[in-house]
């Protein structure tokens, strides 16, 4: 029988994204990096020239009209991380990824809302002054998720 609580899994997604394109780039990240599934809260996504390997219809997809209905439906076991610049965060280069999580992303004109701050077991951030491309910043996350470093 195998334990669902040691298998290793993520998913990520995007808080009331403000372009489909960052989406469409995002997803193609999430499907070349190991992402197990695919997430929007608020807007929807809308199928994109930039995701050329049409990852929507790879891995699963999921889509919440609210922060709340979403944080109802984290997987059991599984570790909310915001990626977020705040004082509270922890750096990417010295965070220890959860063998289970869900990394959350906000748009770049806003970033997470507070209740998603609030909710986050894990904030990280990165030695940035300003905040990257949501789909550029996803994608080194999942980056440094596959990098040889040890799970909390």
């Amino acid at each position: 029988m195998i334990d669902n609580f040691e298998n290793e899994y993520f998913g990520i997604g995007i808080q009331n994204g403000k372009t489909p394109e960052n989406l469409g780039v995002l997803w193609r990240s999430a499907q070349n990096l190991g992402a197990s599934f695919i997430f929007t809260i608020g807007n929807r996504y809308a199928k994109q020239a930039c995701d050329t390997h049409n990852a929507v219809k790879a891995m699963p997809y999921f889509h919440y009209d609210t922060f709340e209905d979403f944080y109802n439906h984290l997987p059991k076991g599984a570790r909310l991380v915001g990626v977020e610049l705040t004082e509270e965060a922890v750096s990417l280069e010295s965070f220890h990824h959860p063998r289970r999580c869900v990394y959350l992303l906000g748009a770049e004109d806003h970033g997470l809302s507070k209740k998603a701050i609030e909710k986050s077991h894990h904030l990280v951030k990165f030695k940035s002054e300003l905040s990257l491309n949501v789909s550029v910043a996803g994608s080194i996350v999942m980056y440094d998720r596959g990098l040889h470093k040890s799970r909390s």
